[in-house]
């Protein structure tokens, strides 16, 4: 088989996976305009049509699904191939596509990324951090790290992280013409910053002690799904800001916020590495997984 006929499988594996051209040209850092090229002369070259394709949509059709059926395997068996090489080289090497929350990013993986990279200077590390919630299986990431509620039922999960917890902060100027809280449902004589998922949706503010639970839905005057602008306008007095502690710690430390609600903020769920399955894991895979255990 020549590379380029190779090549065309793999553009329409990837497209048939994702759905999308521009999903699969992501993958495969290429334009959209070239994966396309890629299946149209796959399809001409055999003399059958594999996709259905709308200005919307991209569908398989009965023989794109017959032919994708035996592809998943033989990649899947080439991907294993290079992992049995792997074991003759001194260090992984390939890519590895991470996703992860934005909001907690910095502080789940910033402090793995330097020192896995350097002891594995052939490992090509993505990581794409976005607070939407993603299919890992879908847009092709070899793994994700989530809380443990919002775990895929099926997937391996790593717990990599002591439980952390979102805080209730705001600046020592606001709070100089404004009693601090002493309970949550206090919240509503203050301005409060919402929260937002990248769809636009607010989530409440969720509140335990001593078996006591309250949910607190803001509706100050801002809406923020960026925990660092969050931050930044907490610091600025513009409200109280509901934010990741790792997040805040300096800032409250040195004086610049000032944190209330203390014994009213408890842990969220752990944290998690996941990922599909235990077959065809490379070794730059095993060596990501190694680093964030230790973390």
């Amino acid at each position: 088989m020549r590379a380029t006929e190779l090549s065309e499988f793999a553009a329409f594996s990837a497209v048939a996976r994702h759905k999308s051209f521009r999903k699969a040209g992501e993958e495969r850092g290429v334009t959209a305009s070239a994966i396309s090229h890629a299946v149209l002369n796959l399809e001409d070259r055999i003399g059958i049509r594999l996709l259905n394709r709308t200005t919307r949509s991209v569908s398989l059709t009965e023989a794109g699904e017959l032919l994708m059926s035996h592809l998943d395997p033989a990649f899947g068996e080439m991907a294993a191939a290079l992992d049995a090489l792997n074991r003759y080289r001194d260090t992984p090497f390939g890519k590895v596509r991470i996703n992860v929350p934005n909001s907690i990013g910095p502080f789940v993986i910033g402090r793995v990324i330097g020192p896995l990279l350097k002891k594995n200077p052939n490992l090509q590390l993505e990581i794409n951090a976005t607070d939407r919630l993603v299919d890992i299986v879908e847009e092709g990431f070899d793994a994700g790290i989530r809380f443990g509620e919002r775990v895929t039922d099926g997937m391996i999960a790593l717990r990599i992280k002591p439980r952390i917890r979102l805080v209730v902060v705001g600046s020592p100027a606001y709070f100089e013409s404004r009693p601090k809280p002493a309970t949550p449902h206090e919240l509503k004589r203050h301005l409060c910053i919402q929260n937002m998922f990248p769809s636009g949706a607010r989530y409440a503010w969720e509140f335990e002690k001593n078996g006591q639970t309250v949910s607190f839905q803001p509706t100050g005057p801002l809406s923020l799904d960026d925990h660092e602008l969050m931050m930044q306008a907490a610091l600025g007095g513009v409200g109280l800001a509901y934010i990741w502690e790792p997040r805040v710690e300096r800032a409250v430390a040195s004086g610049e916020l000032v944190q209330v609600l203390d014994d009213w903020c408890q842990p969220e769920e752990p944290l998690y590495l996941y990922y599909p399955s235990r077959r065809h894991m490379s070794a730059g895979f095993r060596a990501v997984i190694e680093a964030m255990r230790a973390e």
